[in-house]
């Protein structure tokens, strides 16, 4: 039986992430920067979601829009996670369909100009794509998160950072470092 150490497993899984670190495209993750600036200056919304792991980077990264990206002489970010509402969200899957979940959020508060982070390892979500569909469809800039080859979403999304790595947890990690160097950016830019 040829078996791997746990040292050989966690060293693989570094090495891995490293490699993927290194890939990432610098120039898109600037525009999500430019994007997200442009919003905080003109006072739009910022909405995102994704599920398990993911809607857990959304609530992260709207939190650190809100509090972590606090900048002297810039307004503040008005970010929501939709994700983070369980009773609505059980409420419009059970009277809906979960693949409605974020889309109804949005029909509540959705403005032409907000901004609209789908984040999805996949790219193939079903709520991540329905929504992103009616942001792009209603004048918001949508923007997607994503692993492996984009997915469905890569054709939706007027931006698409695609993380190129097929590991589900890979990416998940990824995404929660882009969501750290893009907060960190946008606190650097006060006066």
């Amino acid at each position: 039986m040829n078996s791997i150490s746990i040292s050989e497993l966690i060293r693989h899984y570094i090495e891995e992430v490293g490699a993927t670190l290194a890939r990432l495209p610098v120039e898109e993750i600037e525009r999500v920067v430019k994007i997200l600036q442009e919003a905080r200056v003109n006072k739009r919304g910022v909405f995102i979601f994704g599920n398990g792991g993911s809607a857990a980077v959304a609530s992260h990264f709207a939190s650190d829009l809100n509090k972590g990206a606090i900048s002297k002489g810039q307004p503040r970010f008005r970010a929501i996670a939709l994700t983070d509402n369980l009773p609505l969200i059980s409420a419009w899957a059970n009277d809906t369909s979960y693949s409605d979940v974020f889309t109804q959020q949005l029909e509540n508060y959705l403005e032409p100009g907000d901004v609209v982070i789908g984040i999805s390892v996949s790219g193939n979500s079903t709520n991540v794509v329905n929504a992103l569909e009616l942001a792009k469809s209603r004048g918001a800039t949508t923007l997607a998160f994503t692993g492996f080859d984009g997915g469905k979403v890569r054709d939706i999304a007027h931006l698409c950072l695609a993380v190129p790595n097929k590991s589900m947890e890979q990416v998940e990690d990824i995404h929660a470092l882009l969501q750290h160097v893009i907060t960190t950016c946008l606190r650097g830019m006060g006066i």
